[in-house]
């Protein structure tokens, strides 16, 4: 098939043999994410055939969703002991820099992301900056934390300069692999195919919110060469 054409179906590129999920809002009924256990299952069942091993799940926590600790880990307990057999899961978060998120890195109430439990999965408005977005990068390696920016290529406020800024300041970045297919826009996929050619990410994930999202993603189609790359980033991902 690639001999045919330069583009392939993500479901039949072999994208995600061995791919780390490390950003997804699969666990059931906390955000904006899947709202139902069968879905979540369905979700995890179909990843697991296309050959991927680890998800880290990442429910929002954030001032409209004010997610607590307890009540997130209870839930991934429970999802845990109904997940397809073989499929490695994690509970972790995507924190909005907000003064919740302040309040709760004061009081070391957070999920971070990886075996060191060292990375925090971050993410602003993705028209504005926080206020003090330099005081937040500071306030989070100062506690001892790696922030992992998420889905840098949707912010449409960013450019080029702003993530070099960001990287240089040991911020790492995290691709929306359905950036790649077009799933927010030509213009976010095109800041994504810049990003990555230029090697700027540390991390890839999903974003999975829904079934429907899954299935627009697997037959979005891919080039070889972008297959390569995001496996590169997967394969020396050390979380």
């Amino acid at each position: 098939m690639w001999l045919l054409s330069n583009k392939v179906k993500v479901e039949d590129s072999g994208l995600l043999e061995g791919f780390r999920e490390c950003h997804c809002h699969l666990l059931p009924g906390v955000d904006d994410g899947v709202k139902e256990l069968h879905e979540t299952l369905k979700i995890l069942e179909l990843w697991q055939s296309l050959g991927v091993k680890e998800v880290w799940l990442t429910p929002h926590i954030m001032e409209d969703i004010p997610n607590k600790t307890k009540e997130l880990k209870e839930k991934c307990e429970e999802v845990k002991t109904v997940a397809p057999k073989g499929m490695d899961l994690h509970l972790s978060a995507e924190n909005m820099m907000d003064n919740l998120f302040l309040q709760r890195l004061e009081q070391q109430e957070l999920l971070p992301i990886g075996q060191d439990r060292r990375h925090l999965l971050v993410e602003t408005s993705y028209y504005n900056p926080p206020m003090d977005m330099h005081r937040f990068i500071e306030r989070i390696k100062e506690s001892g934390y790696i922030p992992v920016l998420a889905h840098p290529e949707r912010y449409q406020y960013m450019d080029m300069n702003h993530y070099k800024m960001w990287k240089e300041k040991g911020v790492l970045l995290q691709l929306n692999v359905p950036s790649l297919v077009g799933a927010y826009g030509p213009e976010v996929q095109y800041k994504a195919e810049k990003l990555l050619d230029k090697g700027m990410y540390d991390y890839c994930g999903t974003d999975t919110h829904s079934m429907r999202f899954v299935e627009y993603f697997l037959n979005g189609k891919i080039s070889k060469n972008t297959v390569r790359k995001v496996q590169e980033i997967v394969a020396y991902e050390d979380l």
